[in-house]
């Protein structure tokens, strides 16, 4: 079995949080879930390694189907992985690759990459490496006169030749588990921490012949997330292989760099996303869907065809074929749009089913409601769904005519094609095909206008 070894004990202060570094958010998972999640997409099983806020951790990754192993006190990136050796014996593991919780960017196809490479050339150790223009702090990868690798030197401890190179090491390696177990428990410790270096491997196997180096094509895969600048920058660039991959796909984005979507987002072709749109956690777009600029959705499900106008939020929602919702409609958790239904400008719905064929076009609250099909709701409709204790429901049938400015008080039931006048409170059930309406009787008093003035204008002169 082949094995990734995901480190992400280290508190990580440079990001300045209490919350330990793996666990910040990028794009809606925690960033060592990016890790996990690669390595799985690459072949590989996981032992994450645990030590800062070990609980916190093993919650996040509760779902994914990974085992633990705990670094109590850090003692360096060996000693991490000596802490794992016990778990990778117990299952049953024949290669391990060991990287970071806090390198995001590595995609599966390159751990595949380097699989390929470790195993082609009979090696039992492998390094992942870089080449970068100004190496800085970089340990160096230093090669022999026929380009074998031989050792990893920190920079601290690098002769001015050995600075000069710029093939560094990413931390990222692959190793024969046999020789794994066989070496790793004797690496000596280095003075000033009195740490154990896994890069200390290298040497070791260079010795036998059976030492590489891998040099990644691009070398930001291998940049690691260690401030809030960093993690933006993960970011961006996770999103956009995102955003390509699906414009890849065939769907368009209008403004590409100003999207947000998330991993587990599902877009079908020929939909078009516009500039500033968010969509999040299990939104599914079907075919030909449009949402219009900065509109966000959020495990909203939109079916064939539907449009959902700008500035609209919705968040839970079920919205079918053929739908409009917005510009600036809300649409709660547990609401349902039918086929064909519109949804209008200043419309909020909470728990509530508008049937197919449905409208709801301006300036409405409907919670806690279901609505027939082909029912008309007119605007400044309220469904008074709570008493202060207890939520209540409203039910208007198919093809129901709700005049504008009507507060409906719950429980309520409108029968199919009644009519209410506008204005009206209604508080009783009112049958199918039947009229409600409450007003008071309107009045005409001739002059009052006039007279209601002077009134007026005599009190301002007293006055």
């Amino acid at each position: 079995m082949d094995i990734a070894v995901i480190l992400a004990a280290g508190m990580g202060t440079r990001m300045k949080s209490s919350l330990i570094k793996v666990l910040h958010p990028i794009l809606g998972k925690p960033m060592v879930q990016w890790s996990v999640d690669t390595a799985k997409q690459a072949g590989f099983s996981s032992v994450v390694v645990v030590g800062n806020q070990e609980e916190a951790v093993r919650a996040a990754l509760s779902q994914s189907q990974v085992s633990f192993a705990r670094q109590e006190i850090p003692k360096g990136t060996g000693h991490a992985v000596q802490c794992a050796l016990s778990e990778l014996k117990g299952l049953q593991a024949e290669r391990v690759l060991v990287f970071f919780g806090d390198t995001p960017l590595f995609r599966a196809a390159t751990l595949q990459e380097l699989k390929t490479f470790h195993v082609s050339n009979g090696f039992d150790v492998t390094f992942v490496t870089a080449e970068i223009p100004t190496p800085g702090s970089y340990g160096r990868l230093i090669r022999d006169d026929q380009g074998r690798a031989l050792k990893i030197v920190e920079a601290a401890n690098a002769t001015s030749e050995e600075l000069a190179v710029c093939e560094i090491n990413t931390g990222a390696a692959m190793f024969e588990m046999d020789w794994l177990a066989k070496h790793l428990p004797d690496f000596q410790t280095h003075p000033p921490k009195d740490e154990v270096y896994l890069t200390d491997a290298l040497e070791i196997a260079a010795k036998s012949g059976k030492a590489g180096a891998m040099i990644i094509s691009d070398p930001r895969e291998a940049d690691g997330v260690n401030t809030r600048v960093d993690l933006a920058k993960a970011t961006n660039v996770l999103q956009a292989r995102i955003v390509h991959d699906l414009m890849l796909q065939g769907v368009t984005f209008l403004a590409p760099d100003s999207v947000t979507v998330e991993p587990s987002v599902q877009i079908s072709q020929d939909c078009v996303v516009d500039r500033g749109v968010v969509l999040r956690g299990n939104t599914v777009l079907e075919q030909n869907v449009c949402i219009e600029a900065y509109s966000i959705l959020e495990d909203t499900l939109v079916g064939t065809g539907s449009t959902i106008k700008a500035q609209s939020h919705c968040v839970g929602a079920l919205i079918g074929s053929e739908a409009s919702v917005g510009p600036f409609a809300r649409l709660r958790e547990g609401t349902q749009i039918g086929n064909r239904a519109k949804v209008g400008n200043f419309v909020e719905m909470k728990k509530t089913s508008l049937g197919d064929g449905a409208k709801a076009s301006h300036l409405t609250y409907l919670g806690d409601a279901t609505i027939g099909a082909n029912a008309n709701i007119g605007a400044g409709t309220i469904t008074c769904n709570y008493d202060g204790f207890n939520k209540h429901q409203t039910q208007i049938g198919e093809g129901a005519f709700i005049g504008s400015n009507t507060a409906l008080v719950a429980p309520v039931t409108i029968g199919d094609g009644a009519l209410i006048g506008a204005g009206s409170t209604i508080t009783q059930n009112v049958d199918q095909n039947a009229i409600g309406v409450t007003r008071s009787q309107q009045q005409s008093i001739e002059g009052g206008a006039s007279r209601f003035r002077k009134r007026a204008i005599g009190l301002k002169k007293s006055t």
